[in-house]
């Protein structure tokens, strides 16, 4: 009689392994992989050790469960990679094998050569599979033609099972994670200018929040991990016969800002929330005329920023796309404010390096903006 806690248990996981295939992202993608890793190795058994009865089977099941990697492309490198290193170990314990004549003797002979060639730089992760065929040869203690045939035949017919079922049956892909940061991007931009625009329109001097100018070095963090995210999916694309069923954006031809635009954007979003900390921190600065247009300008700025996020995601209204007038008119609502901001700083006195760095940040960004949302810069 099975336990109720048993029970239990069992429809825990059960439920977690449906929502992790049912929902997407990371735990979605790692449920699949990990699945299609144990068919794959249920396969290879079932063709070297249930219908060959091959006398190593277990090689075949045990190469296609590790050869499940992140990309087909990579399944493919490794495949090559593990097939070559087995190989060379499989060949120098079965050489030490038949020098030494004595299981001690053949390890102490091939472990450290095989160790030392699986350290070597090319064969990557890899490598640690030349110590592995080696011990497999020499605990099996025999170093025959047909032996040594049949432990590299059941690799390579693993080695194609993991490669074959990790390209036809859901060949993974990470565009969704490209997607993902784009719009985190935008939106994290447009955010901070808002709550700066917020503060500045209805905050009292010097209760402005302290965590601008680290929002805005996550931005570029968020960049980072974008240019990290669009190397995998440019990966995930070679070799990959799922690429052309896809209709999701490629690196490159995402609606809205090019992601090109972000290294200036993220820079002077950065340079510009130091400007606006030191001025939260001095408000007497700059005279009230002067920081009167400022939240319209911030609030101007952000939803350029804020349509970016609804482009990328699709939920944009009307069609007012990042070409549209929504974007336009914001700018240009910015460009006015900045041009107000301008006319009431004072060009005399103290305040003149306040508002030099103030005028300069700003322009700086809307122009960044500009281009980015010119016809010729969004084709890049």
């Amino acid at each position: 009689m099975v336990a109720p806690a048993m029970v239990w248990e069992l429809r825990t996981v059960g439920g977690s392994v449906r929502r992790s295939l049912t929902r997407s992202g990371p735990e979605r993608y790692t449920a699949v992989q990990s699945l299609k890793a144990a068919g794959a190795a249920l396969l290879a058994w079932a063709l070297t050790g249930w219908w060959w009865h091959a006398p190593l089977a277990l090689l075949a099941p045990w190469t296609a469960l590790f050869l499940m990697q992140s990309t087909v492309y990579r399944s493919l490198v490794a495949g090559l990679q593990q097939f070559v290193v087995v190989v060379l170990g499989t060949l120098l314990a079965a050489l030490a094998g038949v020098l030494t004549d004595s299981t001690m003797g053949a390890l102490a002979v091939a472990l450290p050569l095989t160790v030392l060639l699986g350290n070597y730089a090319r064969f990557g992760g890899q490598g640690l599979y030349a110590p592995t065929a080696a011990l497999f040869v020499i605990a099996g203690g025999s170093y025959g033609p047909v032996a040594l045939g049949h432990r590299l035949l059941e690799t390579a017919v693993g080695a194609v099972v993991g490669i074959t079922v990790n390209a036809l049956v859901l060949p993974p892909e990470h565009a969704r994670r490209v997607r993902q940061l784009r719009t985190q991007l935008a939106m994290e931009s447009g955010r901070l200018l808002d709550d700066a625009a917020g503060h500045f329109a209805h905050g009292e001097p010097g209760d402005g929040p302290g965590d601008w100018r680290d929002r805005a070095q996550w931005l570029g963090d968020i960049l980072t991990e974008l240019r990290e995210a669009q190397r995998w999916s440019q990966e995930s694309n070679r070799l990959n016969p799922g690429r052309h069923m896809r209709r999701s954006a490629g690196p490159d031809d995402s609606p809205g800002l090019p992601d090109t635009a972000w290294y200036d954007l993220t820079d002077h979003l950065s340079a510009l929330t130091r400007t606006l900390t030191d001025l939260d921190a001095r408000p007497d600065d700059l005279p009230a005329e002067a920081l009167r247009p400022l939240p319209t300008l911030l609030h101007g700025a952000a939803l350029v920023f804020h349509r970016d996020a609804a482009a990328k995601t699709g939920s944009g209204d009307g069609g007012a796309g990042p070409d549209g007038p929504y974007d336009e008119d914001a700018l240009a609502t910015a460009w006015r404010a900045r041009d107000e901001l301008l006319a009431a700083l004072p060009h005399t006195g103290r305040a003149t390096s306040t508002g030099a760095a103030l005028s300069v940040d700003t322009e700086r960004l809307l122009s960044a903006l500009a281009r980015a949302l010119a016809p010729e810069a969004r084709a890049v």
